[in-house]
């Protein structure tokens, strides 16, 4: 047997457990597998979370390799939240490589803050030593001149090995610490991850409010002169929370502030709400703070004619607004949505998919400007909170698909034929490469408002420019042919010959390779 260690210096890396049940070395990574590195959280002492998690944010066990959607880490959604909050820190234990993905995708969109990385190595990891970095680094941080929070993240290894957050204090000199896990493994979309940081805040909020006074915002939604007011639920459009604000004026409503919020104190103003408006409807540990402060959660979003007019029955209800003034608000923007829809249609049809929680939404105001949506899929659990959006396109003859996977996304497009197809990054790939014009569902979609009249046509100039593009797709597929594609990638005088039995050998050679590399000190 080879002696690597002698050899080498160093110990082969792999992932084991101890007798605890803890990952004992910090190479495993995402790649240990998710059944393993569950079982590992579990056996160190995360049993709880993970429970929770899977009750929070469930996946279909029956769908077998596809349980789950397909996105990026889920981390770079809370990291998202907690960077965007003023005077707030932000400190992530995990993987360097992890670590390195995650603070440069988090700059790229936009971040414009420092985000702290405590390493470790097996030694620290095992032996407890990665917690007393992990609260040494906090103590160090927790300046109140310059934060309110710390945001504390564990990423899959630390949780997998039980590194225990929840021990860190709950203030230090004043600096609230907030200590989440957030694994691969446990939380199935970054956009769901955007509520475990959320949610926990919110509760942090919550319980600091039944102490006592709070400080109110220094920033954010206006006073509400007695009104009642109505916080929203998720990340949207600039533009669209002023949209809502203009459409609850009539009702004698004021806007609360919307979460994820932009301040620590924006939590308690978002808190004292009479209702809250679910326009993301994922969100499932912020409601339930939002129910346990006493709250009401009203489903969907003022989007389209149909959808505006239901959304202000319901959140009129929900506040206590006499009918009539519910159906004078309706008469001033049902219908001028409804010319703005007709002055801006969209013909065609359109398959819809995306990871950001408003796929449904979007699909409601295609279908009212004129296009045929025959599927919709979200990376998004099913919650009662979109029963209203899902009900409405399925008497349409929508597909819905929650959870949806990249394969079900792109044998939709294949069964419908679209002239258009609106998904992820790899979907809008597919569909281009069989000549199908596509646009990306979050630069192009997302970043465009989607309620009220503002919403209503704001989608049509990039939907029909798109869709009127199919005739230079087809020029250049004629064009190119098969260049580019499988074994004939490239352009040659002589087209490649595809070598099947060559493929067969050398992978059996890799394979061979691949075994005796991993028996190296075994």
């Amino acid at each position: 047997m080879t002696d690597y260690a002698a050899q080498t210096g160093r110990e082969r890396d792999r992932i084991e457990l101890d007798a605890g049940g803890a990952v004992t070395d910090s190479g495993a990574g995402c790649h240990g597998g998710a059944d393993t590195m569950r079982e590992a959280a579990r056996n160190a002492g995360k049993s709880e979370i993970l429970d929770r998690y899977a009750a929070d944010y469930p996946v279909d066990p029956e769908r077998g390799p596809h349980d789950q959607p397909q996105s990026m880490c889920p981390a770079f959604g809370s990291l998202r939240v907690g960077l965007r909050m003023r005077r707030t820190a932000t400190v992530l234990s995990g993987s360097a490589c992890c670590v390195y993905g995650l603070t440069f995708t988090s700059h790229f969109y936009g971040a414009r803050r420092t985000v702290g990385y405590v390493p470790f190595s097996s030694e620290t990891l095992v032996t407890g030593k990665l917690f007393e970095d992990i609260k040494e680094a906090v103590e160090d941080l927790a300046d109140p001149d310059n934060y309110d929070a710390i945001v504390v993240t564990n990423l899959c290894v630390p949780t997998a090995s039980g590194v225990p957050l929840r021990l860190l204090p709950d203030q230090i000199n004043g600096v609230r610490i907030i200590g989440i896990d957030v694994p691969g493994f446990g939380i199935p979309t970054h956009a769901e991850a955007k509520d475990v940081l959320a949610g926990a805040m919110l509760s942090y909020a919550r319980k600091e409010a039944e102490q006592g006074p709070v400080a109110a915002p220094a920033q954010g939604a206006p006073a509400a002169d007695g009104r009642p007011t109505v916080s929203m639920l998720g990340e949207m459009f600039p533009a669209d929370p002023m949209g809502i604000a203009a459409m609850l004026e009539p009702l004698g409503i004021a806007p609360g502030p919307v979460v994820p919020t932009r301040e620590w104190r924006e939590l308690y103003a978002a808190l004292d709400c009479t209702a809250v408006a679910a326009i993301h409807p994922f969100y499932t540990a912020s409601i339930r703070e939002f129910q346990a402060a006493g709250r009401s959660i009203v489903g969907s979003a003022p989007v389209g004619a149909d959808g505006t007019a239901a959304w202000l029955d319901a959140m009129g209800a929900a506040c206590g607004v006499k009918q009539s003034q519910i159906d004078a608000a309706k008469g001033a923007f049902v219908g001028a949505i409804r010319g703005a829809l007709a002055a801006t249609p969209i013909k065609g049809r359109i398959t819809v998919s995306g990871y950001e929680g408003s796929e449904l939404l979007v699909a409601r105001l295609l279908i009212e400007s004129g296009a045929d949506v025959p599927y919709v899929g979200t990376a998004c659990p099913k919650t009662p909170w979109s029963a209203p959006d899902r009900e409405w396109l399925e008497a349409k003859g929508v597909r819905v698909q929650y959870r949806a996977s990249l394969e079900q996304d792109k044998a939709a497009i294949e069964e419908f034929g679209p002239d258009l197809a609106i998904g992820t990054t790899p979907v809008v790939q597919y569909a281009k490469q069989r000549a199908i014009p596509a646009l990306y569902f979050t630069n192009l979609i997302s970043a465009r408002p989607l309620m009220g009249p503002a919403g209503a046509g704001s989608l049509a100039t990039v939907i029909n420019a798109a869709i009127a593009n199919k005739a230079r797709f087809d020029a250049m597929s004629e064009f190119f042919g098969d260049v580019g594609s499988d074994y004939r990638a490239g352009i040659w005088e002589d087209t490649p010959i595809d070598q099947p039995k060559f493929k067969q050998k050398y992978a059996a050679l890799n394979e061979a390779a691949r075994k005796a590399a991993e028996a190296v000190g075994t």
